[in-house]
Formats: structure tokens, sequence, C-alpha cells
């Protein structure tokens, strides 16, 4: 049984609610409580720390977050693995478990111990977040991850993350207890064809090799990934280039390699020819090594749909395949939530279970589109049927923070995993000034549209039965349901005030901003489209108002394809899409009966089309 929080109303530390002034770790542990007392943040200590974190991480974070470290001080604090005396007194305390800990926090005293340094690392990272309140709650700890290896795969297509960003991502991972980044993205060339054979210019090396680092700070084992398939030739001449190419790579401190063979077609996805060159780098260069984490490789039949056992593709890796190299899985299809019946159809044909490559928020799909949501649809019971859990994200990676944040959550915690508590803990995370704002943006910017993937999420959730309502009534019955629109229209004025708000507030986080700055622009139009939409329904019997009124929504329909056509000019779906599932869909529809109804009223000819791009052109 998993013990809680408990504590008096009057320390905010309790429950997980979303309000500003209260507080919540992150992702949440498995066992704690928090007594009704506290202790004033030291402002000298002494510091006991075992031989096994000499030199980590753990203590570098620990100094940058705690000052005034000095032998005479009467508060200690101890840190160290149970590998160390001097955490012996609290062996039966520190889970049993990789990346593990047990935190206490007393009167004169603080200890964090871990199950390894890992797990030491990551009660620092609690008392981080703790040391956030003006003062120390008097605390218990007891935790561990669901699952053993959890981050994310710069696997998108697209344009790269730059360097700043993956640097930033790394220290993300580390304060939110996330272990893998994994590098492979389809647009570097030196990835896969054309140039996966050759070795980094030093300068992109020197970048690598920066990255690298940065991980090891996070306690983050970073994973290069190399996509030989595409114009692999099954030879010595090949073998041995991409062995050399793993070695420059070595050289630069990589510590995690993997091999993809995704999206390709021909001589590249023969199983056994796989398998004989994945176990021949496990035995040769991974074991070698002995300071090389687990081989991984993405298979070419990635997922349940394109499984087929006859041609003896996936028996054939399940058979062969040196058991200890991970095969990552992204589920049923290519996009969609992992459930337990998903595993349990390939983990017996793989003989292990899958490190399981989840493709959300990724857009490279629908490029168009902004996957802001919650974290939501994956089994609250797969734990112990997965190897790793890593989210492939969008090119945004400021936005992609988001939903990142709730994969941490879930993998580290399943069982008390809430995702839309998760959900407002993030964009409060992102921006604790603007968080109403930015949820205002991110409950419309979720839905990826449709796209032969057919992946969807939910979206504009506060208002789809108004809309429904609204729209239902008007056009059976011409009727106006007067709370329907008032919900809608309270629901614009949210929308042009969010977008208004976080267009000028460039100063909490304006990396984001940037990443989301073309959707803002069209956000603020839907909401001044609907507010135009909702008063022509309304005055449709005062002729000249409703003309106004539609002349206004008709320019606001040409500046929204305006805003679509001018940014995000990607090759693949390019624009700007917000709102698109519910909001976007009504107010078209609204629009289109009310000019309807007002050209039978008064015999007028007004277009009742709603405007767009392609149309005008077709003219």
């Amino acid at each position: 049984m998993k013990r809680f929080i408990v504590v008096v109303a009057s320390i905010l530390w309790a429950f997980p609610s979303v309000q500003a002034q209260e507080f919540r770790l992150q992702p949440t542990p498995q066992e704690y409580v928090f007594r009704n007392d506290s202790v004033l943040v030291p402002q000298y200590y002494q510091l006991h720390a075992g031989s096994s974190v000499s030199g980590q991480p753990v203590l570098l974070l620990l100094d940058s977050l705690m000052s005034g470290k000095t032998s005479k001080a009467d508060f200690e604090l101890w840190v160290g693995t149970q590998a160390d005396k001097c955490m012996r007194k609290y062996a039966k305390r520190i889970p049993n478990k990789a990346d593990g800990y047990y935190l206490q926090i007393e009167k004169e005293r603080i200890v964090i111990a871990g199950a390894d340094e890992r797990g030491a690392y990551y009660g620092v990272q609690t008392l981080a977040q703790l040391l956030t309140r003006n003062k120390l709650p008097l605390v218990e700890i007891t935790d561990y991850p669901d699952v053993p290896y959890r981050g994310v795969v710069e696997g998108f297509y697209g344009t790269p993350w730059s360097h700043e960003a993956r640097m930033d991502q790394l220290d993300f991972y580390g304060q939110n207890k996330m272990n893998v980044y994994i590098y492979g993205p389809k647009d570097d060339p030196y990835h896969r064809t054309p140039s996966w054979r050759k070795p980094y210019p030093i300068e992109e090396g020197e970048r690598i090799k920066q990255l690298v680092e940065r991980a090891k700070q996070n306690e983050v084992i970073f994973y290069w990934a190399i996509h030989p398939g595409g114009d692999i030739h099954w030879n010595e001449e090949d073998r041995s280039a991409l062995l050399q190419k793993f070695e420059s790579m070595y050289q630069l401190g990589v510590r995690g390699f993997a091999v993809f063979f995704d999206d390709i077609s021909g001589e590249g996805t023969k199983a056994d020819k796989q398998v004989e060159l994945l176990n021949y780098i496990d035995e040769y260069f991974v074991k070698a090594k002995e300071d090389v984490a687990p081989l991984i490789m993405c298979p070419t039949q990635y997922n349940n749909e394109w499984v087929k056992i006859e041609d003896g593709y996936i028996t054939t890796l399940g058979e062969k395949l040196n058991k200890d190299i991970r095969v990552m899985w992204t589920g049923k299809q290519v996009v969609t939530t992992i459930d337990k019946p998903t595993l349990d159809f390939i983990n017996p044909l793989l003989k292990r279970k899958v490190y399981l490559w989840w493709n959300f928020p990724v857009s490279d799909y629908v490029t168009d589109h902004l996957l802001l949501g919650p974290v939501y649809g994956n089994g609250l019971d797969i734990k112990d049927e997965v190897s790793a859990f890593v989210s492939n994200p969008m090119e945004h990676a400021e936005a992609s923070k988001i939903a990142l944040y709730g994969v941490a959550d879930y993998t580290w915690n399943m069982e008390s995993y809430d995702s839309e508590v998760s959900w407002k803990y993030a964009l409060n995370a992102l921006m604790p000034t603007y968080a109403d704002y930015l949820e205002t943006f991110a409950a419309h910017n979720s839905d990826p549209g449709p796209s032969g993937l057919k992946f969807r999420r939910d979206e504009s959730v506060a208002i789809q039965s108004a809309l429904s309502e609204l729209l239902k009534n008007y056009l059976e019955k011409g009727e106006i349901t007067s709370s329907a629109y008032l919900q809608v229209d309270k629901e614009c004025e949210k929308i042009m005030r969010a977008a208004d708000v976080l267009l000028a507030s460039g100063d909490e986080n304006p990396v984001l901003l940037k990443e989301i700055h073309p959707w803002l622009l069209q956000f603020k139009l839907v909401g001044q489209y609907g507010k135009e939409v909702l008063n022509m329904m309304h005055l449709l019997s005062q002729q000249e108002a409703f003309a106004q009124s539609y002349d206004h929504a008709r320019a606001l329909q040409i500046l929204m394809c305006q805003v679509d056509a001018s940014y995000n000019q990607s090759a693949v779906r390019p624009g700007v899409k917000t709102g698109s599932k519910h909001l976007m869909p009504a107010l078209d529809a609204l629009f289109e009966i009310a000019a309807t109804r007002y050209n039978e009223q008064y015999g007028a000819k007004l277009s009742t089309q709603v405007y767009s791009l392609n149309k005008e052109k077709e003219k």
C-alpha cells in the first residue's frame, strides 16, 4: 500500500490542486509523508557525503542549491548510496530499485540515500523542489520509477532542434527525473543517408561533446543513433564504416548507441542481415567497451499493424537477436496510445519487453498544428511490460515540454498519475505568471486534425457541449440557446484576451512565445471571428447591423487565410491551424446558417461560403 502526503491545510503542500500558491512534487513520488511541522532552510550545514558520490553530479547539484557548507555547522546533510557505510543506518529504507532514493528531512538534518548514484541525484532534485518553499517540511519520501528508462527520442522529420534547445532539454530531463535522450533527428545527414558513414565536422562534433557532458551532469544517458538502412550494403566495408562511425562518436564521449531501420525499403529491411549486424556490434563494440549502455535498435516493422508473421521478420528478431539488445516499438500503429493487449501481443514475439517509442507530441505529419494537450490514454497497468518509454516530440522544443512533463510524471508513477492535474502543472512550470492564459491557448491547440495516421486528441473540451447545443438548435429550430450562446461568447473573449496577453508577455518565456507566435496571431483572429459570428446570429433582425458584422466576419476569414498562407510554410502540411477540431467548424457552420437566413429574409445575395484561398484561386 502506498503512503501519501499527510498535512494540515495551513501548510500548502498537500493535495494535487493547481492553485498557484499550492505545491506538488514532480514527478509524483511513490511513498511520501509530510508531517505538520517544518524547519527553516539552513544557512549553514555540515556535509557528510559517501565515497560513491564523490565527484558525481549529485554533489555538483547540491552545491548549486545550498551554499554555506562548513565543518562547524550544527545542521547536518547526509548524502550517499546504499554502497556507503554512512548510509547503513538507512539501508532498510532505501528502495531496492534502480534510480530509487530515500529522503528524510528532520529538524537538525537532511538524509538523502540513493539505491545508486542516479537515485541519490534524484533525491537531491526532490530537495531542490522543496527548497523553493520558504520553509522545508519535515518529510519522509521513499521513491523510485515504475519504468527503468524514461525520456525522449529526437526522431522526428523536419527541422532538428538547435544546440541550445538540446542543452536546455537535458536540464529539463534531469529536473524531471528522465534518464534517456536518444539523438536521432531524421534530417541530420550524419545520422542517416547520405552521410551516415562520415564523421561529423569538427564544429558539430564539438557540439555533440557538449551535449554528452550536459547529459552526464543531469544523469541522462546520451544515446546517439545511426540510420543506415536506406542505402546499406551487407558487406564488410559498410560494417566497418558503421563501427568506425560509432568509434568516432565514442571518442566524443557518447556511451549509448542505437541503430534505426525504420521507414526504409529494399535491401536494408532484411531481418537476418539486421540481426547479424546488430549482434556483431553488440559483441565486438558494446560489450568490448565495457562502459557502454545496452544497444537499442528500431525495427522496420515497428508496430503491431505492420507485423507480418508469415514473412518471419519479427520472429527472426525475437529468436536470433542478442537478448540484451533493446527493441523499439510504437504500439498498435505508428501513432497511438499504448495498452496492455498491445504489449501482450508483441513481447512474446520479440522475447523481451519492448522499448516503447511513443509518437507524441510529435507533429511532423501535421506541422500546421500544435499538440499542447494533456498526456492521456496510455495504460496505467503496463509498467511491468516495458523496458523503457521514450517520447518523440515536436520540432518546437520548448512547447514539447508540456507533454514531456506529463510523460515524466506518467512513467515514474503510473498508479498515481492524473493527466489533467499533471498538464496544468506543466503549463504553470513553463509560464508561472501567465499559466491561465497558456491553458486557454493549449486547450484549443491539442488535436492534430485528420490525417492518414488517424490519431486524434480532445480539444476545446470545456465548450464542446455548448458549441453542439448552440449549433443544433440554431440549425434545426432557428433558436439561440442563451446559456450556450453566453458560454461560447465568454470563451471567445478569453481567447482574445489570452492571445493578447501571451503575445505581449515575452519576458517570461521568450523561447516558447517565439515558437507559438504564428498560432497566437491566428488564435486572436479566431476569438474575434467567434464574437462576430455570434453577433450575426443575434443581429439577424437588424439588417444594417447584421451586414456590418458579416463584413467583419468575412474580413477575419480572409485574415486567417493570410496567416495560414504566410507562416510555417513547411513542406508537409504548411500553415497555421488552431481550434480546428470543434471551435472553428462550429463557428463556420453558424456563419453559413446566419448568412443563409439573412439572404432568405431580405432577398440578399451575400456569399454563404466561408472564405478560402483555394476557392479564390479556383475562380
